[in-house]
């Protein structure tokens, strides 16, 4: 039993068990039988390139964590990743240049896979011009605008279930073991920092049933309310689009559309 297969079961074993599925569900799903994935799981069969990629298929894994399925079973990586002003992207550039352009004149920002603001349209700089003392900010990690007290953070009413839904989110993003070690070191510092509070965790699983959680800022008599929605691409086979992700904010009021508006 190799070195590469022992690494190549333990993360196949990673991702049944995170997606809950025992070995017989993924074998249903990957249309194989249990005891070959059990065989794959405990190294005593060497995986086909074919056979990860259905496995992996069936288990909905990141590109990314594919690719490092497929190196410790000793192939190739399948997936590329592109650079964002590369020739092979543009026409998810101009995507979402058209989905920031439409969100006009509400907020939008594009995102990568740690956090990083790739893009942002002119209601994010009119929002940010509004509460960030420096301006908007790119090329900047838009947690750490939040959290900072420099940044969002004062302005926030609703604090604690705000910043326990971003982290429970950000924690999920952690649990791939391709998640790179700065959005793991993100993570910590967050959870660290004397706003976030002891109990984040409990105060995430106690939300209020309502059908989302408003981010709600106030500064001198202006009150404003957004809830979000966030648009990826669905068939990405590139690693960078698959990441991206755009936040689009929407007036949860009348008094935030009209302001928006205004802009």
């Amino acid at each position: 039993m190799s070195t590469a297969q022992n690494e190549f079961g333990g993360l196949l074993r990673h991702w049944r068990e995170a997606k809950r599925l025992s070995q017989l569900d993924l074998a249903l799903e990957a249309n194989v039988s249990s005891k070959h994935v059990s065989f794959l799981e405990t190294g005593r069969n060497r995986p086909s390139r074919e056979m990860i990629l259905r496995l992996s298929q069936a288990l909905e894994v990141p590109l990314r964590d594919r690719n490092l399925l497929l190196g410790c079973a000793g192939f190739a990586p399948v997936y590329r990743q592109s650079a964002l002003d590369s020739p092979q992207v543009d026409q998810a550039n101009e995507a979402i240049s058209r989905i920031l352009e439409k969100q006009d004149p509400y907020p939008a920002i594009v995102l990568d896979a740690d956090w990083m603001l790739v893009q942002q349209n002119k209601g994010a700089d009119a929002l940010g011009q509004m509460f960030l003392p420096s301006g908007p900010a790119t090329n900047a990690n838009a947690l750490e605008i939040l959290f900072s007290c420099e940044g969002l953070q004062p302005f926030v009413v609703n604090w604690e279930q705000l910043c326990s839904t971003i982290l429970m989110r950000l924690y999920r993003d952690t649990l791939g073991p391709a998640a790179s070690e700065y959005r793991q070191a993100l993570f910590e510092r967050l959870v660290s920092m004397p706003v976030t509070p002891k109990n984040w965790q409990e105060i995430a699983g106690r939300l209020p049933t309502g059908p989302t959680v408003d981010m709600v800022l106030e500064k001198d008599d202006l009150r404003l309310s957004f809830f979000t929605t966030v648009t990826t691409f669905g068939t990405a086979q590139d690693i960078t689009l698959q990441e991206l992700r755009i936040e689009s904010y929407f007036p949860s009021d009348d008094v935030t559309r009209a302001l928006c508006e205004g802009w």
